[in-house]
């Protein structure tokens, strides 16, 4: 690979005796890695319900290696019924040293394609509230897809500048991802166009937006919050040396320690100016010293305590306007969702925690269930992508190797041994998306955009 000059000169100093082991690893082979959705199933059942390979990654106990260049995931009906997400395995990191609880309040500043909103998803369990917000409007399109493909009931999806959340959500939340835009140094054996755009924006662009990122951040995070920040660059401009800039900046916050013995070095205080020995609670994933293409992390603290702030008050419809959506659950559900239902238009939301979204640019403001339409209530994909097969009354499971499993990613109706009405559609018990059965034939409800 045709590495720019000034980068390996900078290099060169920076890794000393370690720089020959540090080009070397750019001859090695590309690692692949997937991570099990633990809404949906646990690391050891998906292990056994693969017939390929899946190495444990260190540092993320949901993480795996796997073969990419003979095994293609992204393919799998598992892919589909939202099981694993598909990661570069030191990008893991950031959501695995993150220590989120059920009940959190996260948001992930720069969330798309959504790998570390998805990974504290998890961590939440359902519980508290998720704010995934990416400042590009398209990215925010995967961002979404992967936030409901996973399942994840509780989350928020914004597409704005994080100065304008920090101006409405001051001191709201107690765990904040900054997976910061970064030079991507990291990303250059994996992507070869990720040499070019390091040429094109360089260091000093990346740290303006770095800074203005992390100062929203510190505004939006609440007394005793912690803040995750990660990036996938070697530049200490954008790493320690950001990171001693935000402390000198703001006493208030302070580094804190990580299980780093799953493969991290020390942050390096020697690469800065003025350098402080805490910066060593920083950590790096070398490319020359494991299995990933390597990662910067550290966590920082905010002295102070935790006020915490209630939520706004249910603001569930009238119920007189919800008749076909009940007669729906009544009909075929085994599970009660009454409460926090929010109706845009003929749309129909469950918001688990109201927050004022007015004015902001949302893309998804909680889990979409449906369409209220004229005489009768639609559900939507997400909604079935949250459930289990027990949450309802009519099942139609599909076993790997059944031919209909394929009709029904295609978007095909045909026939079906199932009693008419709503059904959840399932490969070995993990919902894929809903169909409706009349007279024996399946018509084929699964999301366009979705099919394969």
């Amino acid at each position: 690979m045709n590495l720019p000059q000034e980068y390996t000169e900078k290099m060169k100093k920076l890794l000393g005796d370690e720089y020959g082991a540090y080009i070397e690893s750019f001859n090695q082979e590309r690692l692949y890695g997937l991570r099990a959705n633990t809404l949906k199933i646990s690391p050891e059942e998906l292990k056994n319900s693969v017939d390929w390979e899946l190495t444990p990654v260190p540092w993320c106990k949901e993480g795996f290696y796997y073969d990419g260049e003979n095994i293609r995931p992204a393919k799998h009906p598992f892919y589909n019924a939202g099981l694993y997400y598909i990661q570069e395995p030191s990008a893991m990191s950031t959501g695995a040293m993150l220590p989120v609880e059920k009940g959190d309040r996260v948001i992930d500043l720069c969330a798309a394609p959504g790998g570390k909103s998805t990974q504290v998803a998890a961590k939440l369990k359902g519980k508290g509230i998720l704010v995934s917000n990416d400042i590009s409007t398209s990215r925010c399109m995967a961002l979404l897809k992967n936030i409901e493909v996973n399942g994840v009931p509780n989350a928020i999806i914004t597409n704005e500048d994080p100065t304008r959340l920090a101006e409405r959500f001051e001191g709201f939340f107690n765990k904040i991802i900054v997976d910061a835009p970064c030079s991507g140094e990291g990303m250059f054996r994996k992507d070869e166009s990720a040499v070019k755009s390091w040429e094109t924006h360089k260091t000093e662009f990346c740290c303006e937006l770095q800074r203005s990122i992390l100062k929203a951040a510190a505004k939006l995070l609440a007394g005793d919050g912690i803040i995750a920040y990660s990036t996938c660059t070697f530049a200490p401009e954008e790493d320690e040396g950001m990171i001693q800039e935000f402390l000198n900046e703001n006493p208030d916050f302070e580094l804190m320690n990580f299980d780093k013995s799953g493969g991290f070095i020390d942050g390096r205080p020697d690469w800065v100016e003025n350098g402080s020995e805490e910066l060593k609670k920083c950590g790096r994933l070398m490319p020359y010293k494991i299995k990933g293409e390597g990662h910067f992390f550290c966590l920082l603290h905010k002295k102070g305590e935790d006020i915490v702030k209630e939520p706004l008050k249910d603001k569930t419809a009238p119920k007189k306007l919800l008749s076909d959506y009940f007669d729906f659950m009544k009909e075929n559900m085994n599970i009660d969702i009454s409460d926090n239902l929010v109706l845009h238009k003929e749309s129909l939301f469950y918001v688990p925690y109201c927050l004022d979204l007015s004015g902001l640019r949302v893309k998804r403001s909680g889990l979409y269930l449906g369409d209220c339409k004229k005489n009768r209530f639609e559900p939507s994909q997400a909604f079935a992508m949250t459930l289990k097969k027990e949450d309802v009354k009519n099942s139609i499971d599909f076993e790997l190797d059944d031919e209909n499993l394929a009709r029904y990613m295609r978007g095909e109706s045909f026939a079906v041994d199932c009693n008419d009405g709503w059904a959840l559609v399932c490969i070995k018990g993990y919902p894929l998306g809903w169909g409706k059965v009349q007279k024996g034939r399946l018509k084929n409800k699964y999301l366009p955009s979705w099919m394969n």
